[in-house]
């Protein structure tokens, strides 16, 4: 049985993936660099023996970091969608991306310094905007809209109207 996932992410970095895996198994459970592997030859981002790639898991995640260079940059349409179980985990996860030159975003969302996004989405949050009330759903969606972290109290207090 092959060690390699039927199935990995592939990250494009700008020469700082290794960088970016290990932020990313400081920061989250479940999460490792697995494998750093150099280049055995010069490529047009890089010189023979520089990192290529980095295996590392997020969350579980299998993930395949490629310093591939300048040509491309993450944008939204990818993200890590982040389960948190309470304000705590939220805030934690919040201000590690955003505290290590990330930026925040609107609704959950925000930016890491590498320009990879990540929605820190508490689990209060989708229950709340999957209520089957359409009112309770309503109103906890139009209180998401206005944050940028999610306030599991704000959003609570929102679906109960």
């Amino acid at each position: 049985m092959s060690k390699h996932p039927k199935n990995t992410i592939c990250l494009w970095y700008n020469g700082d993936a290794e960088e970016a895996a290990r932020f990313y198994a400081e920061t989250f459970p479940d999460s490792s660099v697995d494998a750093v592997h150099h280049a055995p030859g010069d490529y047009p981002a890089g010189k023979k023996g520089d990192v290529l790639t980095v295996e590392f898991t997020v969350l579980g995640i299998p993930c395949l970091g490629l310093n591939g260079g300048a040509a491309f940059r993450h944008t939204e349409a990818f993200s890590f969608q982040v389960a948190t179980v309470d304000q705590e985990e939220t805030d934690r996860y919040w201000h590690a991306i955003v505290g290590n030159d990330g930026e925040e975003s609107a609704c959950g969302w925000c930016r890491d310094k590498w320009g990879l996004s990540w929605q820190i989405t508490p689990v209060a949050l989708t229950e709340a905007v999957t209520d089957p009330d359409p009112a309770a759903a309503r109103r906890a969606f139009e209180a998401m809209m206005t944050m940028g972290k999610i306030d599991i109290a704000a959003i609570e207090s929102a679906r109960r109207g």
